[in-house]
């Protein structure tokens, strides 16, 4: 089947019907052109080895609920809930078209002076990832009006907002880590017998090094909302794993030689996988990422 372009308008489907988007399975769709225009060698292989780098188009039917469509792609509810500019959950409704990206994080128009560190700073992501994913040079000058995939990316919460400009804080990642709840107790450490090898960086994450194939167990019960084990990129993850927990928080596992499990619940201390080196990764380690609340293992 012939793919067309992929429409870059805010309305990712501004004709209502007259779709520059090509239909597979009567949901995915596959883009063709980047930000940029064609495809570059490099964002080819970069979207070759993501899975293709589908967005895809879902029309909401009866029966459906958000958490189960987002599990359906692999991706976060906030990431069709930010794609979508939608403020609830309980505002989709059937027949509704959503946007879904390819990757969890949210897509971004770029502004005059816009550069990529200074976009995956805002959002909380690592400016190399989103170079990759976007087939970009991390000091490429960006296109005013374009639109780039920031993976990992979180839309800042208007208390954040407001800390950031009351107190001039910078938001880096080490800096948004303090400003999260720690919640004593509650995770344990996935990989007990690692050793850090990098601190706090891109989403609350913490680098765990430990020898291929070593153990990697849930920090904490809950219910298992993306589990991917394709060795494909997966938006440099690899192959990972999202628990979302009871108190609303989310920890995320990634660059798995393999998974152990592939949804339903868990409780603390279970095998989730094993430690690798997929994705966008130099050495065997464990990507381990704690969304809404402290690391556990940061310092």
């Amino acid at each position: 089947m012939e793919l067309l372009a992929a429409a870059i308008n805010t309305d990712p489907n501004p004709d209502k019907g007259a779709s520059d988007l090509a239909l597979s399975g009567d949901s995915a769709l596959l883009a063709k052109m980047g930000p940029e225009g064609a495809l570059s060698p490099r964002q080819a292989a970069s979207t070759a080895a993501n899975g293709g780098g589908q967005i895809s188009s879902y029309t909401v039917k009866e029966g459906d609920n958000l958490s189960e469509i987002a599990t359906r792609f692999g991706v976060s509810v906030n990431t069709i809930l930010w794609a979508n500019d939608i403020k609830s959950a309980n505002l989709v409704k059937p027949g509704d078209d959503l946007l879904i990206l390819p990757v969890s994080g949210l897509q971004y128009t770029v502004r005059s002076g816009d550069t990529i560190a200074g976009i995956a700073k805002k959002y909380g992501a690592d400016a190399e990832e989103v170079a990759l994913f976007n087939g970009l040079e991390s000091s490429a000058d960006l296109k005013a009006g374009s639109d780039i995939i920031v993976p990992g990316g979180a839309m800042p919460t208007t208390k954040a907002k407001a800390a950031t400009k009351t107190t001039g804080a910078k938001s880096s990642g080490a800096a948004a880590s303090r400003s999260l709840p720690a919640i004593s107790g509650y995770f344990g450490n996935p990989v007990p017998n690692g050793k850090i090898s990098q601190g706090i960086h891109g989403y609350n994450g913490i680098d765990v090094a430990a020898p291929s194939g070593t153990p990697i167990y849930a920090a904490a019960g809950g219910t298992i909302v993306v589990a991917k084990n394709n060795d494909g990129y997966n938006g440099g993850y690899g192959n990972y794993i999202v628990i979302s927990h009871d108190n609303g928080t989310q920890t995320l596992y990634a660059h798995m030689s393999s998974t152990a499990v592939s949804g339903g619940d868990v409780s603390k201390g279970d095998l989730i996988g094993y430690v690798g080196n997929t994705g966008r990764s130099t050495g065997n380690h464990l990507h381990f990422e704690v969304r809404g609340a402290k690391n556990p293992l940061a310092n």
